[in-house]
């Protein structure tokens, strides 16, 4: 039996063990589990409605926050997941930030430096469409920092997330995992549909080029980062609608395990009488 097969048995997401080797390619991006799409559409649905209610606990509590991770190759879908898995919260409470190519102010500071300011404040939700996790995967394939360099990054990133947790942030992190091919049909769409010209970059294909490259890195991010308070999950992501329901459904049970609460309610509300 693989290891592959033991994970798809037990689980509805692909979660590898902490201190595990892990190897994405042994992941099928196809697998969506024991369920079909309908009644996956189904559970989202129901999964959002909670979703809604959870982060307005959240919200008004003030106490703890919750930071979602995405990572994915081009076209896996990090746009996707923010506006189907969170369309039905309250933008109020949300701290987005997407980490692209660093500037020169931020490339004089340490390379946290720009990560940790957009960190969710308590009581919100924060989302990183790519994060910190581009200074162990582009930088290497690139050939951008020496390996000497990156290599330390990664127990420099398990101390930054520590420090995250310990203050009251909880942090899931989902590697949408696709395949090559299903790469190619996305972005193909891209080229075919005018109103689609726009998301697509002639120099997404060089990156194309070093799929393998970048599977290696992946590989090794999550291996050496890989942590009880910062776990990763590889989200098979061929599948949209499967995506979007493992994701709702993990986030759904992470807020729940947070044991949230509204705060509690001035004194004296029993006798309140709004005047006219």
């Amino acid at each position: 039996m693989t290891k592959t097969s033991v994970v798809e048995q037990t689980t509805q997401v692909l979660v590898p063990k902490f201190g595990a080797k892990i190897d994405v390619m042994d992941y099928s991006p196809d697998y969506h589990g024991d369920i079909d799409k309908k009644q996956a559409e189904m559970q989202t649905t129901k999964l959002h409605e909670r979703l809604a209610v959870l982060q307005e606990m959240l919200f008004a509590e003030q106490k703890k926050s919750l930071l979602v991770v995405l990572q994915a190759m081009d076209t896996g879908g990090k746009d996707g997941v923010i506006r189907k898995v969170f369309s039905g919260t309250n933008p109020q409470g949300f701290k987005i930030a997407s980490f692209k190519a660093p500037t020169p102010q931020e490339l004089a500071q340490d390379f946290l430096w720009r990560v940790h300011q957009q960190t969710p404040p308590k009581g919100y939700i924060g989302i990183f469409n790519r994060s910190h996790y581009e200074d162990v995967l582009v930088v290497r394939v690139e050939n951008l920092v020496p390996e000497e360099t990156w290599r330390k990054r990664y127990e420099q990133i398990n101390q930054f997330e520590k420090l995250l947790a310990e203050n009251g942030t909880h942090i899931l992190k989902f590697f949408l995992h696709i395949s090559k091919e299903e790469q190619k049909e996305r972005l193909q769409e891209r080229l075919d549909d005018p109103t689609k010209h726009w998301k697509f970059s002639i120099g997404d294909l060089p990156v194309r080029q070093k799929w393998n490259s970048y599977m290696q890195a992946y590989s090794d991010a999550l291996t050496h980062c890989n942590t009880s308070y910062a776990p990763w999950y590889i989200v098979p992501a061929n599948k949209k609608w499967y995506r979007n329901y493992i994701i709702s459904k993990t986030i759904v049970e992470t807020l729940e395990s947070m044991k949230l609460a509204y705060p509690p309610e001035e004194p004296g509300l029993e006798n309140v009488v709004i005047p006219d």
